[in-house]
């Protein structure tokens, strides 16, 4: 008689918990169905507000929406247009460039952006503002306005002013972590690889790859990062992993870096060998690429199966595109799609909820990068993959 595996005892425990709270896993329904509800709760989270920015995330236990996260509406603006091509709906390119204009006017007058959501900090922060470069550089792609190439220009200038001269950004670092140095940061050097392809200037490639070259000091020979948690760098949540390897992953294809795509696949590697039948990926990883809880943190899932996608898309083999539909599989079983709109789509920071990841919270980057998930997942099980650009954030 076979015994169940680790993987599946934490499953099963999480189904318990997640029951007892009225969150346990459901019935998945089609990846075009819970596309569409994750979009509605995004939409739901920016009419929440005071203004055309994205609620932060809903608090479960006090029933109320945070204030407005620049950072992530910032990368949010992509997900939006990407939408509105899909389902050829305007509504959601106005969505995106109202966020877009927004975030140009609050935008500090350095070309920062400030940390935590509105009211938190007037401080500008390295990471928040590479995530808002994503949003200003889609927007003057599909709107051609001068004001988003303005915005997207003094951010890009800002980043590689603060900059380190060997590539690491020490200062600025967001007062809502506590930790100075993050190798993460390879998605703000992504960030500028947009930068360069919407404005041609040579420093902001320049500055993207002294990044990364950096960050490759920090990896271990197992492909594991140093200095790459919110909280606790001997045991980084999937969703800091996840961002350090999509950036490695960006800046290496869009630069002819194979180095850095090296680390990505390491990295998209190791994750993937604990990833079971299931879909149910542990939210941390220690320096051995070992579980060390016992929950799942949503967002990382999510990311994690953009960057699959991407290696799919790169390397054409399979196990990668699998990946994408397990982990998915698993997401979609955790969202809504039904009962009170403050929850019904979105996505929870942790399985179960009460997990170590934003517990008791659906943030609004966890839906944002399940849309994108589920849009890479149906580009690649409908022949689209080779037709679509990579996600531009």
């Amino acid at each position: 008689m076979s015994h169940p595996s680790l993987a599946d005892r934490i499953a099963a425990r999480a189904r318990i918990v997640g029951a007892r709270a009225g969150v346990g896993l459901r019935r998945a329904g089609t990846a075009e169905a819970h596309l569409a509800a994750t979009i509605s709760w995004l939409c739901r989270a920016q009419d929440a507000t005071a203004d055309d920015g994205v609620a932060q995330t809903y608090f479960i236990r006090d029933k109320r929406w945070a204030a407005s996260y620049p950072e992530t509406t910032g990368y949010i603006i992509p997900t939006l247009y990407r939408y509105a091509t899909v389902t050829e709906c305007d509504q959601y390119r106005q969505r995106a460039r109202r966020m877009a204009l927004w975030e140009s006017e609050i935008q500090c007058a350095d070309g920062g952006v400030v940390a935590g959501a509105i009211g938190d900090s007037s401080m500008p922060t390295v990471f928040n503002t590479g995530q808002v470069l994503f949003g200003w550089v889609r927007a003057a792609e599909v709107e051609d306005d001068e004001r988003y190439r303005a915005s997207a220009a003094r951010a890009a200038e800002w980043l590689c002013e603060v900059q380190d001269g060997d590539g690491c950004w020490r200062r600025f670092g967001s007062p809502m972590t506590s930790e100075a140095v993050n190798t993460y940061n390879t998605r703000t050097a992504w960030a500028l690889v947009r930068a360069h392809e919407l404005l041609g200037i040579p420093r902001y490639l320049d500055a993207a790859i002294a990044n990364c070259d950096w960050a490759l000091t920090q990896r271990h020979s197992n492909g594991w990062l140093a200095n790459n948690c919110l909280l606790d760098q001997s045991q980084p949540f999937v969703h800091t992993i996840a961002y350090a390897m999509r950036g490695f992953l960006e800046v290496g294809a869009y630069a002819g870096r194979t180095d850095f795509v090296d680390a990505a696949v390491a990295i998209g590697d190791a994750v993937l060998k604990q990833l079971p039948d299931n879909g149910f990926l542990p939210g941390r990883f220690d320096a051995n690429w070992m579980p060390t809880v016992r929950w799942s943190c949503l967002t990382g899932n999510a990311q994690m199966a953009i960057n699959w996608g991407r290696l799919y898309q790169l390397t054409g083999e399979s196990r990668y595109r699998d990946a994408v539909i397990r982990i998915n599989a698993f997401t979609r079983r955790t969202q809504r799609l039904c009962g009170a709109p403050e929850q019904n789509g979105g996505i929870m920071g942790s399985y179960p909820i009460s997990g170590g990841y934003h517990p008791w919270q659906f943030p609004n980057w966890a839906a944002k990068f399940f849309a994108d998930a589920l849009m890479m997942e149906m580009d690649l099980t409908t022949g689209r993959s080779n037709q679509t650009p990579p996600f531009p954030g």
